[in-house]
């Protein structure tokens, strides 16, 4: 929906360009200083400072010709270092029109700089039209140097498939056009895919995101997306895919359950992650498992109680129908951990406890692997896509068991809902041992610079970063 405003970063253009400089409050009194008087008392009576997010619109100066009164130069105060966010706000603050970085006073500025400051132009170039139009196009920037522009343009798109997915409410976005998402994204990459629907869920050993789902008036199904050398190292995304949650016949209250169009957001990073690695092609054999349901309530709903059979041969006590989207994930995590890959890692919309926990912006983060976790986190603050560790704490696994069942699919008590829940997801992955579960909110509360209200992808870049240091050779 949103390729046009990937080209909100040029590589050329034969347009006029407006230099833009981005200062830190540290360095502005200095610069300021160094600017011809009519500068300097353009700034002070505008009161200016070089504040974060705040931006100096500079007209040429009197007697220096045809230029004298037009938009010369845009100053914009950044925090203490250059980053993603620092131009993000820009593309639709700054008059439509062509710019380009001030390279000439960022001497120092290193290529992963100029890359991200594209990056966050671009993501800062966003805006859901699928119901209303944009009220006007992006500024655009021309390339930086030392810029990769291709990676840049790739990140950006992944972000956008998340938001445009997220965004869709789910009148608009079931579980089949879930699938037809990644068929278009199969297609694209010459990927197999295979979808499997409904009653077929049964035969083929999927219960618990057939129990799930069944009472929808859409089917549930499986996605299973393949690509690249079948010897290749294993790297395996799984993503929730719960398109509507109602929190079935433990119902949700209203205010709880509107913003569950965003309840497939797990999804939605799995297949724009794999859309981003695909585009990358790194040597890897990918697969991406997607348990696409609605969580609906109905005659045949499963309910408090039941005893649901997984396809790792665990049974488990459903203590609640809203802890719905475990049960989907364990069947997919089961199948991905057969094949036991290299590296594993599943988004999902888990719990309200992490948000309590950690807030809307961070992604949790759980694994046992000491390595993973450190170059996670470490990608993550490279890429100014945080993530924040939450322990698989084993003392809190007593808390799922069940005494009918071998484990239930909720905690018994009322603490450390979102370690509990990815205790449960640890019970179905045995033999993966690079594994990570992303406990994401994939949604932005309010806007801010190259990031709007609405849906979000939390933790993408870090994994993707991880992947080509790991993966691309």
């Amino acid at each position: 929906m949103n390729d046009r405003v990937i080209d909100s970063v040029v590589e050329t253009t034969d347009r006029p360009t407006i230099p833009v400089l981005p200062l830190t409050q540290a360095g502005f009194a200095a610069w300021r200083d160094a600017q011809p008087e009519f500068v300097r008392a353009w700034l002070d009576a505008t009161g200016f400072k070089a504040q974060a997010e705040k931006i100096a619109l500079l007209p040429g100066i009197p007697g220096s010709g045809p230029g004298t009164g037009a938009l010369a130069r845009v100053v914009v105060g950044i925090g203490p270092t250059l980053d993603v966010w620092s131009l993000a706000s820009l593309p639709f603050t700054l008059p439509e029109g062509c710019y380009r970085l001030d390279e000439e006073a960022l001497p120092n500025l290193d290529d992963a700089s100029a890359g991200a400051l594209a990056l966050g132009w671009i993501l800062g170039s966003y805006r859901f039209t699928r119901y209303r139009k944009a009220e006007r196009e992006p500024a655009v920037l021309l390339k930086p140097a030392g810029c990769d522009l291709a990676l840049a343009q790739r990140l950006a798109r992944a972000t956008f498939l998340v938001r445009d997915l997220v965004n869709t409410p789910a009148g608009d976005l079931g579980p089949a056009e879930l699938a037809e998402a990644a068929e278009r994204i199969a297609e694209t990459h010459d990927a197999g895919l295979s979808v499997i629907v409904g009653d077929e869920l049964l035969a083929r050993g999927y219960p618990a995101i057939h129990a799930v789902g069944r009472a929808s008036s859409r089917a549930p199904r499986l996605i299973d997306l393949r690509w690249g050398r079948a010897d290749a190292a294993k790297v395996t995304i799984v993503g929730k895919g719960v398109c509507f949650d109602t929190g079935g016949l433990d119902l949700k209250s209203a205010d709880n359950m509107r913003l569950m169009k965003k309840d497939m957001g797990g999804a939605a990073h799995a297949l724009a992650l794999a859309q981003a690695v695909m585009d990358s092609g790194f040597d890897v054999a990918l697969r991406v498992l997607v348990p696409a349901v609605d969580n609906a309530v109905a005659g045949d709903a499963f309910r408090p109680g039941d005893i649901i059979r997984t396809r790792a041969g665990l049974t488990v006590e459903i203590g609640n129908t809203d802890a719905e989207g475990r049960l989907v994930l364990c069947d997919a995590l089961a199948e991905a951990d057969g094949e036991e890959p290299a590296l594993m890692v599943d988004f999902a919309t888990l719990t309200g406890a992490a948000r309590v926990a950690l807030g809307p912006e961070l992604a949790a983060l759980f694994t046992d692997d000491e390595a993973l976790a450190a170059a996670l986190i470490r990608h993550g603050e490279a890429e100014s896509d945080p993530l924040w560790r939450l322990p698989l704490w084993p003392g809190y696994r007593k808390q799922l068991d069940s005494d009918i069942a071998d484990l239930n699919n909720i905690s018994s008590g009322p603490h450390a809902g979102a370690i509990t829940a990815a205790l449960y997801l640890k019970d179905f992955v045995k033999k993966t041992r690079a594994w990570a579960h992303f406990d994401v909110y994939a949604w932005n509360q309010v806007a801010r610079p190259g990031r709007p209200a609405g849906g979000e992808a939390c933790g993408l870049r870090a994994v993707y970063a991880l992947i080509a240091a790991r993966f691309g050779g």
